[in-house]
């Protein structure tokens, strides 16, 4: 079952002033656009191609659509211009802003999302390209990205706010094993620790398909972490779309989780349910009206499968 994207505004919508920017950097006015589904951003999202012959990929939103989604594409813009050449993700072309709107101008990529329920040569293929992310060393432009056990470390304690304000209708699995779970979450913090580059938000709509093989789109939640944090969140989107796959096969073979073992998974899918668990109780965000639900079945998928590990 595919997700419910938040709706976008199309090209046509973004104001004259920021289309006329995008214009500028692209050298050539825009003579298609075509709006791409995914994501919950409510801005737009479209593949252009210009009256000379240029492609390009263009993001823009604006605060009256959500007073957060700017600020998130200021922060990909930062992290865009400093991922190294070679790294198998888009690269920046220009970014428009003017304080209220903001775009980015990326490479185009000729490719397609991993079909859902995804197919194992995709999930291969996605988790090949985060092996060699992960060993490419962090570049002098990005040291400056936030240490992911830190950025994580309130959103792997949501066992504790669960538990003195219990959602409704929470699984009575949850509620017999909190004491289990939240020192699982707790401990799992110092399993994210690394040196390696994380995106730390790898799902279908962010991953494409190209003939030289997977890349990784949208960067703003970019991190410094462990090696194989990635790798485990492509797993659990494969089993949102599939709670039968069999997820642990690639954890024991795929080179992508070298570094881990399954008392680290564990205690890490423990932390990211909290998260999710927590946060998908919580009100939807000014337009983006589908993300809670989202975050609800990844929670879902996320204890299924602990669940199924711890009592194996």
């Amino acid at each position: 079952m595919q997700p419910e994207w938040s709706p976008r505004i199309s090209w046509t919508d973004l104001p004259v002033r920021v289309r006329a920017g995008i214009e500028e950097i692209l050298g050539s006015p825009v003579v298609e656009a075509l709006g791409q589904l995914g994501g919950f951003s409510p801005g737009t999202a479209d593949r252009v191609r210009t009256a000379a012959g240029g492609r390009a990929f263009v993001k823009a939103v604006g605060r009256q659509l959500n007073e957060q989604s700017p600020v998130i594409h200021r922060k990909e813009a930062k992290v865009a211009a400093g991922l190294p050449e070679g790294l198998p993700a888009p690269s920046l072309i220009g970014t428009f802003d003017d304080g209220d709107w903001v775009a980015l101008v990326l490479s185009d990529v000729e490719g397609r999302h991993p079909q859902v329920p995804w197919q194992t040569q995709d999930v291969l293929l996605v988790l090949d390209a985060l092996v060699d992310i992960a060993r490419a060393p962090v570049p002098p432009e990005l040291e400056h990205l936030p240490r992911l056990e830190e950025e994580l470390d309130e959103a792997f304690r949501g066992w504790g706010r669960l538990r003195s304000d219990n959602p409704e209708g929470c699984d009575p699995w949850i509620l017999g094993n909190l004491d289990i779970l939240e020192e699982l979450a707790e401990s799992g913090l110092r399993d994210l620790a690394g040196r390696s580059l994380v995106h730390t938000d790898v799902r279908a709509d962010n991953v494409l398909i190209t003939a030289k093989g997977a890349v990784l789109v949208d960067w703003p939640w970019a991190s410094i972490g462990s090696a194989w944090m990635d790798a485990l969140t492509v797993l659990i989107n494969v089993r949102v779309f599939d709670p039968a796959y069999d997820a642990d096969t690639a954890l024991r073979s795929h080179a992508a989780f070298a570094s881990s073992d399954a008392d680290s998974i564990n205690r890490v899918l423990a932390g990211l349910a909290a998260y999710l668990m927590d946060a998908a109780r919580q009100p939807p965000p000014p337009g983006l009206p589908t993300l809670r639900a989202f975050q609800r079945r990844q929670g879902e998928a996320v204890i299924r499968w602990l669940r199924e590990r711890l009592q194996l």
